[in-house]
Order: C-alpha cells, then structure tokens, then sequence
C-alpha cells in the first residue's frame, strides 16, 4: 500500500504527486483513460499522423510556473517559443501583433506604444515577482520588498483597467481606454482601438467578458508573460507535459495505473488522497467520507461559460491575409474591443450555472461572416504544426480553434468558426481534409473534470478565485483528514502550471508535520 493515493493524472494530479515523492513517499497515481495527462493529452483525431492537443495547445504559464521551474521541466520538454506571442487581426485589415519583444509591439501601435509600455514594461521587467503573486492563493502576503512592489504594480494596473474610461482620463490619464469595459469602445483613434483589441483578446481567455479587477488581472498576466518569456509550444504537442511529469514521478518511486476509474474514495487504502476532479466528482466519490453540508457547496460550484473546439487538418498552411500573422503561435479572431466583450457577455447565459451570468443569446446567434462588427464569436486558434512539423505529415497542418459557448451547450460552432478564419484569411475552407468539433458536453465526455465544457474549472470572476471551490485559509483541505482536492477548481485555477496541485501536497506535507 502506498502512502499516498492521486485520483487523475492530468498536470495538477501528477504535480500533487511528484511533490509528495520527492518528499519521500510512496505514491499511486490512478487514472481512469488508458492514457495520462487529463486535459493536457495529444492524440490523434481522424487521421492518423495527425496530432491533435485536446485542451490547451499553448502555454504562456509553463516557463514561469515556480513548481516546474523547480523540478526543471524545461530540461525534460523542449519548448518552441514563436517570434509573435499572438496576433490580433483587425476589421480594417490591419493587425495588432503582441511580439516577444515588448519594444517592437509598442513601435507597432503607433501613438499608443508609449501606454502599452507603460502598463507592460514594469511588470515585464519583475516577471518573477509577478508570478510569485499570481500562481499562489490570493490571500497571501507578497514576499520582501520585490513582492510589494510587483503587488503594488500589478494591482494598480488591473484596478486602473476595471475603471470606465471617463473616469480614468479624468482623474489620473495614467491609461487610455482599454480592454473594451464599461463604455471603453477603444475612442481615441486607430492606434487605440488595435491596443483595445489586442489587450481585449487575452482578457477574453478568461471567459465570461467580465470586466473586473480578475478579468483584467489573467490579462495583464497574460500580456505580461507574452513579453517575458513568450508564449512556449511544447515539441510534440502538450502531451509532452504530462509524459515529463510522470517521468520524474517514477523516477523518484511513483507508481502509475491507467485504466483505473476511481468509484467511491472509501475503496481506497491510501492514508492520503488527492482528487485531481471537479468538485462535483469529488462530493460524488467522496459520499460520506465528507459532510453533507460540504458536499452542497461542492455540488453548488459556480460555473462559467462552456466552450466548443474544433479541431482541422490542412493540406497546407493557413492563407492568412497578413503574413506576418503565420509568425504567430496563437491567433486571436473576433474585431474590435467591444465586439470581443459583447460576445463574451453573451455566452454568459442562459446556461450558465448559480449566477455565472444573466441573458444572453444562444452560442452561434449571428454568427456571420467577418472578424468585425459583431458577426462572429470570438476564436482563439493556435497554429502548432507551423513551428513543430512532427505534429503532422509532410505538406500537411493541424490546427485548434474554440470559442465560448453558453454553460453546457450543445452547439457546434463548425461554421461559425470557419467563417471567421475564412474571414481573416480567404480561402481557407479549401484547405480544409477534416474538421472535428468538441461541443461543450464533449469535451466533458472526453473530460469529466470539464463540467458543462467549462474549461477553467469554475468560475474565474473575483468571487470565484477567492472562493475555489469555497471560501477558506487553505481551499485544497477538505474536512476530511487526509483528503484534498488539487484540481484547477483550486488556486490558483486554470492554466498549465501544476501549482493546484503542488500547493495541495505542500499543505498535506505541512499537515502530516503537525
């Protein structure tokens, strides 16, 4: 019997687990598909050959994470780290390019470099502290004077952010509008408004068009790392994370079932156990294990909005309208800043779970051809194959594009996300082999911790990062002893950067300390 028990093998799980083995004890890890690696699997899709990412194909928190920085990952996966972080086609045909170096995007947006400067080149320059604040629980002290200062810089910009546009130029004109909030259409020129939708863009990674303090906080963290370290790709597809992690794992004694689905906790004979789960799946394999008033507050987990991927093999590279947009490991497609936003907004409801949102249309209403004036949903795309060709056979690209569609929706935004590609590089569809849409009840089928195609394990308003799955000093501890919950339901939530999990087994190892 092993010491310690892991439930899912997706990067928070196996990141649980490496921390536990490389304090010393016996660990298991337990997965329920024949393969590992949750979310971060590679697998192929239709044709052989062709390697499709079933979650996140880019990862601009992989080189920054303090845990694998830690175990050294980069010296187990090899990173691509494309010249363009991402890139923001524009309705009137010109493009915003976030560039690694933060200088050349500022000299691309003209009058407005100087605040895209201003707003990236401190945080850019404390990147470490910045990390350090964001990829641990909210409530914590920063660390030394660096960590006040990074707190001090970073909390300034994203509150400035969640301010309207009048009120900002009136009292400080620090920032010009940004990021399309409340009555921030992007006025004040062309050079703003690709600023506007450039920023807008990475906001609307965090889903739900939310315009607070959070929302605007994943952005200037985003855009921040776009410029620090970029946006990495991992040779191989984002498999390779997972395949690292399990590596390290059996190198210091862990141990690896695959094809084992974990029914009720209570089965298990592991002094500790770690649910790399929803926390719907957690209340459910738990049972009695847990108090019942616990349970309810995991079954009444806030939800935001679901997603729909779609995933394309190419006979050639994508036509792109601007060259310079194939420079790019991601892609941004949706206009302006207020187009992005009012999409966002839209899949907000009805779906939506416990006030995730209020009324929107249905995923796909209006979705006409065009990359501006709201015709469209707003799609991230990532382009893999043309920065790694093993990812497909010769002559042929694999690519990834999703957007947000209402909690749990059925909707398959095929079309809808063609015609925006199409829009922003004519003649796409005839490049077009094979498509492969993942609706929202999809991907939880293919998924069980994607609950309703919600891929950031909750909510990522302000209420919902402080409250992962609920308020508390230490959300990865349940009541009770020996359990804990390490998924991205946990702080610091979504991305691919194994801190749920490490901080989980950090708390336990306290725990067992006394």
């Amino acid at each position: 019997m092993a010491d310690a028990a892991v439930v899912g093998s997706g990067p928070n799980g196996l990141a649980a687990a490496v921390t536990l083995a490389r304090a010393g004890l016996s660990v298991r890890v337990y997965e329920a598909e024949d393969s590992i690696g949750g979310g971060s699997r590679t697998l192929e899709l239709g044709l052989p050959g062709h390697r499709h990412d079933i979650g996140a194909a880019v990862h601009p928190m992989a080189l920054a994470s303090p845990f694998f920085r830690e175990i050294g990952l980069a010296d187990r996966v090899d990173f691509i780290v494309p010249e363009v972080s991402y890139a923001h086609p524009l309705p009137d045909g010109r493009t915003g390019l976030a560039w690694r170096d933060l200088e050349r995007t500022a000299e691309g947006l003209g009058s407005a470099g100087p605040a895209y400067e201003r707003l990236f080149g401190p945080l850019v320059r404390a990147y470490g502290s910045v990390t350090d604040l964001v990829l641990h629980p909210l409530l914590r002290m920063p660390h030394g004077l660096d960590g006040l200062g990074a707190t001090a810089a970073f909390g300034v910009r994203a509150a400035a952010l969640s301010v309207p546009a009048p009120v900002l130029n009136s009292a400080a004109g620090m920032l010009p509008p940004l990021l399309g909030g409340a009555g921030w259409g992007g006025a004040g020129g062309k050079d703003v408004e690709a600023m506007a939708a450039l920023l807008a863009g990475v906001r609307a990674h965090n889903a739900g068009g939310g315009a607070g303090p959070a929302a605007n906080g994943a952005a200037l963290v985003l855009g921040t790392a776009a410029h620090a370290t970029g946006w990495p790709i991992p040779l191989g597809g984002s498999q390779a994370i997972p395949n690292a992690l399990a590596m390290d794992l059996i190198d210091h004694g862990g141990r690896i079932e695959t094809g084992r689905r974990v029914e009720r906790i209570a089965d298990l004979e592991e002094e500790l156990v770690f649910c790399d789960t929803s926390p719907e799946d957690l209340a459910r394999i738990a049972g009695a294990v847990l108090p019942e008033g616990y349970r309810n507050r995991l079954l009444a987990t806030r939800r935001g909005p679901g997603s729909c991927v779609v995933h394309y093999v190419l006979d050639g590279p994508v036509p792109w309208r601007d060259p310079d947009i194939a420079l790019a490991g991601t892609v941004h497609l949706g206009g302006t800043a207020a187009d992005i936003r009012r999409w966002e907004l839209d899949q907000r409801g009805p779906g939506s779970r416990r006030g995730a949102g209020g009324r929107g249309r249905r995923a796909g209403a209006g979705s006409g051809p065009g990359i501006g004036g709201g015709h469209g949903p707003y799609v991230i795309v990532s382009q893999p194959s043309l920065f790694d060709p093993s990812r497909a056979p010769a002559g042929h690209h694999v690519l990834w594009a999703y957007c947000h569609v209402p909690f749990g929706s059925p909707a398959d935004m095929t079309e809808a996300i063609t015609a925006q590609l199409e829009a922003a590089a004519p003649g796409f569809r005839d490049t077009v082999v094979h498509s492969e849409a993942m609706t929202a009840p999809g991907l939880q089928a293919r998924n069980a911790n994607l609950v309703g195609g919600d891929i950031s394990g909750g909510a990522v308003d302000l209420a919902g990062m402080l409250s992962r799955p609920v308020l508390a000093a230490s959300p990865w501890r349940t009541p009770a002893r020996g359990l804990y919950l390490c998924s991205s339901s946990t702080p610091p939530g979504p991305a691919v950067h194994g801190m749920c999990g490490h901080l989980a087994a950090r708390t336990a190892l306290k725990d067992l300390a006394g």
